[in-house]
């Protein structure tokens, strides 16, 4: 495929990217680092593939987030009111390091910490729930409300709401095409609910997240209410659906490999450094937020103009044999650091620790629980959200 902008770009073909998305990048990674490409939009995209170039383009301040520097006619993305929209993937500096750094006086390692030994109890009594049917589907019964409920504790969210959290960020995730109306039906309640929360927590602080953001200053600089109401949104959707995804494919990627799984039995020890590995093998983000040039930039030695999207994909960056040996095979011994799973530059993920946290102690207690674990499908009926953004199982039947 040629890195020259052709008349009528090639289009990434959305049902193979679900079906092999592997393959897909690989051819795409051989051909060319770089590849003018019509995206699921309909809108012309520039596709990054190779790992060296990515992790360069991560952390390349030429490349903007603010959609404000697209250019006429391309990107326009998702619509949410001003309110959610002014989030930390929508940012560049100097308003992204303003807010992280206020995020990072609240969002601290001392209270995630705190948070392991509330996580096991939820992994424990999912697990009590699903042990007397002997199967169960792992991401609806354990990798679905595990993170919802560790995202609902941090942000102090009463467990009668815990269900319209989940209900509202699956119909982001994966929108019904047949009912347009529910997407902006979720984001109008979510919209009315965390206006309610912030109030609440305003009038009565408590031991939580949100009232920590609320109270948080530098020196007379504190969070706006639309700031609020974007990071309480941004923790919830990105918090929620990237946990359950990195859960259900690291459980799925060792079910398929049983020799893996025998030796994280053996040695659980190895567990933290096999979720390394886990991200990078079949990680939850295939492609990293779109970013636009506020110049012509060069990528892999292909000029790209101001204003146009650009796509960075992990996915083909971390099947890259330049980088990773024999990058197709699952090795949990592996030395996996390096991975862009969690992000690089000023945009890594502020909840890196959490999710790391989250999906050890998950797979801790699932591999303790349930010794004989196996699928409870054949491995080509695994079902993938349809989605190029994320890679997350539909279900996962297994028994027990």
């Amino acid at each position: 495929m040629s890195t020259t902008t052709p008349e009528q770009p090639p289009l990434v073909d959305p049902a193979e990217l679900v079906a092999d998305p592997y393959g897909v990048y690989a051819r795409l990674r051989e051909a060319g680092p770089v590849h003018r490409i019509t995206g699921t939009d309909g809108l012309p995209a520039w596709l990054v593939t190779r790992y060296d170039d990515v992790r360069r383009a991560l952390a390349d301040p030429r490349l903007s987030l603010d959609k404000r520097n697209a250019a006429p006619g391309g990107y326009h993305g998702l619509a949410l009111p001003p309110a959610l929209d002014a989030n930390l993937l929508n940012m560049d500096p100097p308003d992204h390091t303003r807010i992280r750094r206020l995020v990072s006086q609240a969002f601290t390692p001392r209270r995630v910490a705190r948070l392991r030994e509330p996580i096991r109890r939820t992994a424990d009594a999912l697990l009590d729930a699903v042990a007397p049917h002997g199967r169960a589907d792992l991401i609806a019964s354990y990798a679905a409300p595990l993170p919802i409920t560790v995202i609902c504790d941090l942000l102090g969210v009463a467990p009668h709401d815990r269900h319209d959290f989940r209900s509202w960020t699956d119909t982001l995730i994966a929108p019904d095409p047949t009912r347009p109306e529910r997407a902006k039906e979720a984001v109008r309640d979510m919209l009315g609910f965390f206006t309610l929360l912030i109030a609440g927590k305003r009038a009565e602080p408590s031991d939580d997240l949100l009232s920590a953001l609320i109270a948080v200053r530098d020196d007379e600089d504190r969070l706006s209410e639309d700031e609020l109401m974007s990071l309480a949104f941004l923790i919830l959707f990105a918090g929620y659906e990237n946990t359950v995804h990195l859960i259900g494919n690291a459980t799925l990627a060792l079910l398929r490999h049983p020799d893996q799984l025998r030796a994280l039995r053996a040695d659980p020890g190895r567990l933290g450094a096999a979720i390394e590995e886990l991200a990078r093998y079949d990680g939850p983000v295939p492609l990293a937020i779109r970013r636009f040039p506020v110049e012509d930039v060069t990528l892999g030695g292909v000029v790209v103009p101001a204003g146009e999207t650009v796509l960075l994909s992990l996915a083909a960056a971390h099947r890259d044999p330049h980088r990773f040996t024999d990058p197709d095979r699952l090795d949990t011994g592996r030395d996996a650091s390096g991975h862009l799973a969690l992000g690089h530059g000023i945009h890594y993920c502020l909840g890196a620790p959490l999710a790391r946290m989250e999906a050890e102690i998950a797979l801790a207690a699932l591999l303790d629980r349930f010794p004989d674990l196996a699928l409870d499908i054949a491995p080509d009926e695994v079902r993938w959200r349809p989605s190029m953004r994320s890679r997350g199982l539909l279900d996962l039947p297994v028994r027990f």
